[in-house]
């Protein structure tokens, strides 16, 4: 014999969810045997003119009256497609009846919407986010259809079907399927997170599938930066070639400025100042946060400037340093560390990392290095700057002059 199922139907006003405009969206939630779920409404209605007793609005404007007739025709759906659910011998869960609706939520498409919201994130390039971080929303929806097609069988999955498993799935197919390392991977699952949000937001799904799914970064492989006889070496030693030589002196100008790689590669003679006191400026808006810099320049990073001011080629392309790609930069570190035996990742980001932990290490207060940096505030900032084994080292030693047993 089969078990007794329950069915009901409540419509509620969810008061959690208000507007600016002070409005709160309407839900019917359909409960069977102990199980429920929630279906937007697509109205909207003030709190105080909601009777949550008889399930409707009192008051007798065509508006009131208007959703009093959608919530009506809502409810009659909803009977019917749990009688549809009897009369075709399927159980008439909650879920099922739900997904019969054929409501708003479940119409809506995964990649389709995802692929708007790409769109969407593409115009923002260039104002609220950078043209790489738009991109990567772009990789991100290949990955996502290749998994879908190869896992599901299938060209799109409903926006509601997405939960952990799914978020979970994409990951591991992403770490295997195209070698993405656990940290790539996680970037990329913050797109698809962000677009969840934006999902919930818009009322298109009821929960965020992330909310118990755990973004671990790996911090094994940690950038460690180069100690002060490191940055000397690399300062003094010969370069075989003024290929490698070039290479250089754009990074040991990263690090003793701070700027990260875009920045140095987009450096142009009018972000060079110099004060009353004669002193040259740095003065440059970031490329990833239009965030100022504000730099004065030490000795070392003027010469490199006047070393390259006549060279021809970047003249005419008018950049004040001769910056290669990245991938080439990283590239060419790599014989470059070979030939100063330095046992470290040289990277052209190394070197942002290298002068914030010198900076710190040698007494510099965290506020000043962010304006040097280009941060907004100095959380960002302490991400950059590692704590080395001489401040550790200063520490204790003033510790030991008070403890001293």
């Amino acid at each position: 014999m089969l078990p007794r199922t329950t069915f009901s139907v409540v419509f509620f006003c969810k008061k959690t969810k208000v507007t600016k405009k002070g409005k709160a969206p309407i839900y019917a939630r359909i409960t069977t045997t102990g199980q429920s779920t929630e279906v937007y409404t697509q109205c909207q209605i003030e709190p105080d003119r909601w009777n949550q007793r008889l399930e409707r609005s009192l008051y007798k404007d065509e508006v009131d009256q208007q959703i009093n007739r959608i919530i009506a025709s809502y409810r009659a759906s909803i009977l019917a497609a749990y009688d549809r659910l009897i009369q075709e011998n399927r159980t008439p869960t909650c879920f099922a009846v739900k997904q019969l609706l054929g409501s708003a939520t479940s119409s809506r498409m995964l990649l389709a919407e995802f692929g708007k919201y790409c769109e969407k994130r593409q115009q923002e390039a260039g104002t609220r986010i950078t043209q790489l971080t738009a991109n990567k929303y772009h990789r991100l929806l290949r990955y996502m259809t290749e998994y879908i097609r190869q896992v599901y069988g299938k060209e799109d999955l409903p926006l509601e079907t997405v939960d952990y498993a799914y978020v979970d799935g994409l990951s591991t197919y992403m770490q295997t399927a195209y070698n993405c390392h656990n940290n790539g991977a996680v970037n990329l699952l913050c797109c698809l997170k962000n677009f969840l949000l934006y999902a919930v937001r818009n009322e298109w799904i009821e929960k965020n599938p992330f909310r118990f799914y755990k973004m671990k970064i790996d911090k094994t492989n940690v950038k460690i930066p180069l100690t002060k006889a490191e940055l000397d070496l690399l300062l003094k030693r010969p370069m075989p070639n003024e290929r490698l030589e070039r290479i250089r002196d754009v990074f040991c100008f990263c690090a003793l400025t701070g700027l990260a790689f875009t920045d140095v590669d987009h450096l142009r003679s009018e972000h060079i100042t110099t004060d009353e006191n004669g002193t040259l400026w740095i003065h440059k808006p970031r490329e990833k946060t239009a965030v100022v810099s504000r730099i004065p320049l030490l000795p070392h990073p003027i010469r490199i400037l006047q070393k390259y001011g006549r060279d021809p080629e970047l003249r005419l392309k008018g950049k004040l340093l001769p910056v290669p790609s990245n991938q080439k930069m990283n590239a060419y570190l790599k014989e470059i560390a070979d030939i100063c035996l330095i046992n470290k990742n040289l990277t052209v980001h190394l070197a942002r990392h290298t002068f914030a932990t010198l900076a710190i290490e040698y007494g510099m207060p965290i506020d000043i290095i962010a304006k040097i940096l280009g941060h907004s505030n100095t959380n960002m900032t302490r991400h950059y700057a590692k704590i080395s084994e001489a401040n550790i080292s200063r520490e204790m030693q003033k510790i030991g002059k008070i403890l001293t047993y």
